[in-house]
């Protein structure tokens, strides 16, 4: 594990200690919980953009061409 010294505004430290008391964790777990949330945000950007790279309008076209030209169900409707 690795320790890291980070510099945050009193206010933002304030805030962050309040809302670590209130969840009942310490601010080590709230901000390693943070920051697997934005990495975890992060790579699934990246995921999707190197999907959409692979994708084909052709190959969506004919898919989309499957679909059955029907009415949508009653519990379907807008």
């Amino acid at each position: 594990m690795e320790t890291i010294c980070v510099e945050l505004p009193d206010s933002l430290h304030k805030n962050l200690k309040e809302i670590a008391d209130r969840d009942s964790i310490t601010i080590n777990q709230f901000i390693a919980s943070a920051l697997s949330e934005k990495i975890s945000a992060f790579m699934t950007q990246e995921y999707l953009e190197a999907r959409a790279k692979r994708g084909s309008k052709k190959k969506f076209l004919e898919t989309l061409a499957k679909v059955p030209d029907v009415e949508p169900e009653e519990h379907d409707r807008l």
